[in-house]
């Protein structure tokens, strides 16, 4: 009799052991998968297999948390759950933090699974599985249940380093598109001065960001007439770069052999249709001067209106069309024309100018003219430099776009 107990126990001994190195070699294999990198799907379709074939579970259901909500990402056997319905599951389970059973659990659907398999990082719940169908029982059971949540943990942990893979690497991507955007901003926008015997220039430009959507150029066509341009692209980072580097070689190009402002704005316009297809746009400030003749020839396409400051006057320039980009054909299109007296202050600027974090009664379009009107006399870059400090004195907050302003004195 003594015998046949130690027989036994014997054999007890030898299958716990046996069981302990399938589990082992099943952890092993998973391991290995995942230092490979392998594919989610199989890394969830090796955790299946184990548990169908080796600890003969016969219905499942595995859930990550995404976004504070969780998601069904392995399911087999029985009547497969609507997906809202097993997440809801998660509020009758949220404070068990262990394995535990769940045979005649008060919710109908929970009732129908026989454990819980919680998997936490410190107070984060990450993922759950349900466990149904599944027979074991007595000394193996907690055992079991321990490997069950040692090799779900196992692979949630490899999913979450994945995930965390993958955000690093697109952060990476994103930073180094960053700094692409901004080496291509700085190439077009090298002007932050300009002075000789017919202008004075002075440019300021505040990205919001890194690399913002602002353009502002200005350039000589021949010895008797120049061309600038304030505009604001739709968009930001390497692709609104791009559209910007596109359009100043488009506007260089047409402006060496267009004379005329509404042909020159047209054709910017179905080049911008054609690279973006509609989905971005550009709003802007076109005008050219003739010192010969003194008159200033300007086209305002849904754009801030540059503000003409002549003989203690300030005047919004406003004639024009609608941004380009977002029509085939411009609905309208009308050019301005104005005679400049020596001495006139033209001050462009782009709309981050006038969008600040909180709305303030001491800055409005009303009191940027009445600024000018009161420091109209000032040199370009004195102009710039004052209306920055004035804002900073009445406005709370900051603005929620790129600031770029571009003066010019005609002498």
């Amino acid at each position: 009799m003594q015998n046949n107990n130690d027989s036994s126990g014997e054999d007890e001994l030898i299958r716990l052991l046996l069981k302990r190195q399938s589990e082992l070699n099943s952890l092993l294999e998973v391991t290995r998968a995942i230092n490979k990198n392998t594919a989610t799907p199989i890394l969830v379709q090796m955790l299946e297999v184990i548990l169908k074939n080796y600890l003969q579970i016969g219905k499942f259901r595995f859930l990550i948390e995404k976004d504070n909500t969780f998601t069904c990402i392995s399911k087999y056997g029985g009547v497969i759950e609507p997906p809202l319905a097993l997440n809801q599951s998660w509020a009758h389970l949220h404070k068990i933090k262990s394995p535990a059973p769940l045979t005649g659990h008060a919710d109908s659907l929970l009732s129908k699974y026989n454990y819980f398999i919680p998997i936490y990082h410190k107070n984060k719940a990450l993922a759950f599985a349900l466990i149904g169908d599944f027979n074991t029982s007595g000394d193996m059971l907690n055992n079991d249940l321990n490997f069950i949540q040692t090799l779900i943990n196992v692979i949630v942990v490899a999913l979450e380093n994945k995930k965390l893979f993958r955000e690093r690497l697109q952060a990476e991507r994103f930073k180094r598109e960053m700094e692409l955007a901004v080496e291509v901003q700085n190439m077009l926008i090298p002007l932050r001065e300009h002075k000789d015997d017919g202008v004075e220039v002075g440019a300021k430009y505040l990205p919001h960001q890194d690399i913002g959507g602002d353009y502002f150029d200005f350039f000589r066509l021949n010895e008797n007439e120049f061309l600038w341009c304030v505009a604001d692209v739709s968009g930001k980072g390497i692709s609104a770069a791009l559209l910007m580097a596109n359009f100043q070689a488009s506007l260089h190009g047409l402006a060496a052999i267009e004379d005329e402002l509404t042909t020159v704005v047209e054709r910017l316009n179905k080049i911008v249709i054609r690279n973006t297809k509609g989905e971005r746009f550009i709003t802007l400030f076109l005008a050219k001067y003739n010192e010969k003749t003194r008159k200033l020839n300007y086209i305002n396409a849904g754009h801030n209106p540059t503000i003409l400051y002549s003989e203690g006057e300030a005047i919004p320039l406003k004639l024009g069309t609608t941004m380009i980009g977002a029509f085939d054909e411009l609905p309208f299109l009308n050019e301005g024309e104005v005679d400049l007296e020596p001495g006139s202050l033209l001050f462009n600027y782009t709309d981050g100018l006038m969008d600040y974090e909180l709305q303030n009664k001491n800055w409005s379009e009303e009191k940027l003219l009445e600024f000018v009107i009161a420091n109209g006399e000032l040199s370009p870059d004195e102009f710039n430099e004052a209306l920055m400090n004035h804002i900073n004195s009445v406005v709370k907050g900051k603005p929620i776009d790129d600031v770029t302003l571009l003066t010019l004195r005609i002498s």
